[in-house]
């Protein structure tokens, strides 16, 4: 299967041989699990809530839709993962401020912890890109 790796700079890539961020295959764009970590210093955390983080990691995943010639309104499932659900309003009001019309297929799972105490939230996104119509000059 041909697939093209895409990169953003909103989006730091990890160290290599580890795994990527966004990778692309017929037209559906696969975002691995995007954290607030800082975009300048990896040991630091962009937020101390579930709204702030969810803005950092959403911003994170339109970075990447839109390098791999999406919008977040191609979004079409998300998975998100949090480590105190009762906190969980404050992820979809973050949301909100992302996406509107039809929402996002998306799983809401709680989990005992993240990559660092200081990680609230993680969300992972699949994207389906549009067909582009090729023009041909008469």
């Amino acid at each position: 299967m041909n697939f093209r790796r895409v990169t953003s700079p909103l989006a730091p890539e990890p160290a290599a041989d580890l795994w990527s961020n966004c990778l692309v295959a017929n037209n559906v764009v696969y975002i691995s699990g995007m954290t607030a970590r800082s975009l300048t210093d990896p040991e630091a955390v962009s937020g101390d809530n579930e709204y702030e983080q969810t803005k950092a990691v959403l911003s994170k995943i339109k970075g990447l839709i839109e390098a791999a010639g999406g919008q977040m309104a191609d979004i079409v499932k998300l998975t998100i993962f949090v480590t105190r659900i009762d906190q969980r309003a404050h992820v979809w009001r973050a949301r909100k401020e992302f996406f509107s019309g039809n929402f996002p297929a998306c799983s809401l799972v709680e989990v005992s912890s993240l990559a660092k105490p200081e990680i609230l939230i993680e969300i992972e996104a699949i994207g389906h890109l549009q067909e582009v119509e090729a023009h041909v000059a008469p």
